[in-house]
């Protein structure tokens, strides 16, 4: 069985070809909820649901997120009765998803079982869970003041200059149900290819889950979502810059060297092998940049190929 940590895009590109490279009964993925907002009155959950449409084979493949073939007919009357500025694109059929989470959870029923009701609905079947049941949002510290997240984001196409990162409540969070079996039961734990800072921290910083990645028995990998000196997806280099980090998958490495035993690194960035290695990592060097479907199958197999 093989755990998987995610949030984003990139890690929705690296589920698929999980999924298709062995039995996606055998995958459980522990999903970033630091993104979570709430709009119009309903409870949005982007990195559940890109994972969700992902392996539901539903998710618009020009964008990464959304709906194939969504419509906007109800977002459009919405901010024409609003007057507010269009800047968080929910589809019509999207917005089924989100309005069956809000209506669960004000009857009392917690995100992980409403997770499950979507994931079973939807015909993933792959274990979905988020990271924690409590609402913890990420706050984006920056020369313009604290902005959610997904404001930080998409409202201000991540321009601000980050000085920090807070996440909301997170000491009153606990994992999910589920969350400490899947991360202890596993035989491999893979970090995906996702911002450490905004995508897996949040997942990390929920108290419990890096004790639990140290206790683990499970063979512990992760994969950079940096190649060449640049994000592949997301403001992750930006946010590295403004943070006085390095971008780089070195940099990358070094974040997560306390959990990992082994790290996947680009071919443009072999010449940081050696220099991980010293930090304890064994690291495999091949193709990750998953371009089409072949490419995620290909990098998932490469994966496996090293655990085994």
């Amino acid at each position: 069985m093989i755990t998987a940590l995610a949030g984003g895009v990139g890690a929705s590109k690296f589920l698929e070809g999980l999924s298709r490279a062995m039995l996606p009964e055998d995958i459980s993925i522990i999903i970033n909820t630091g993104d979570d907002i709430e709009l119009f009155g309903l409870y949005i959950a982007p990195d559940l649901d890109i994972v969700s449409y992902t392996l539901a084979g539903l998710v618009n493949p020009a964008t990464g997120w959304g709906i194939k073939d969504d419509t906007f007919h109800c977002l459009e009357l919405l901010l024409r009765y609003s007057g507010h500025e269009r800047w968080f694109n929910l589809g019509d059929c999207d917005l089924a998803t989100h309005i069956f989470r809000t209506q669960k959870l004000r009857e009392g029923h917690t995100l992980s079982e409403i997770t499950e009701n979507v994931r079973t609905a939807l015909g993933v079947r792959s274990r979905l869970l988020p990271m924690t049941n409590t609402h913890t949002p990420t706050t984006i510290i920056t020369d313009e003041g604290e902005l959610h997240f997904q404001d930080y984001l998409i409202r201000c196409l991540a321009q601000p200059r980050v000085k920090g990162i807070r996440f909301e409540n997170i000491e009153l969070a606990r994992p999910a149900p589920g969350v400490a079996e899947a991360i202890l039961e596993a035989n491999a734990v893979i970090i995906c290819p996702s911002n450490p800072l905004i995508s897996i921290g949040p997942i990390l910083a929920v108290p419990g889950i890096r004790d639990l990645l140290k206790e683990t028995k499970a063979t512990r990998m992760a994969i950079s979502p940096v190649v060449g000196g640049a994000s592949l997806k997301g403001p992750t280099d930006r946010m590295l810059t403004d943070l006085g980090m390095e971008v780089s998958a070195r940099q990358v490495a070094k974040l997560y060297a306390d959990l990992i035993d082994i790290f996947i690194l680009d071919r443009r960035d072999e010449t940081a092998k050696e220099e991980i290695e010293q930090l304890g990592m064994k690291v495999l060097v091949t193709d990750t940049v998953m371009s089409d479907t072949d490419k995620k199958i290909a990098l998932a197999r490469a994966a496996i190929a090293v655990l085994d």
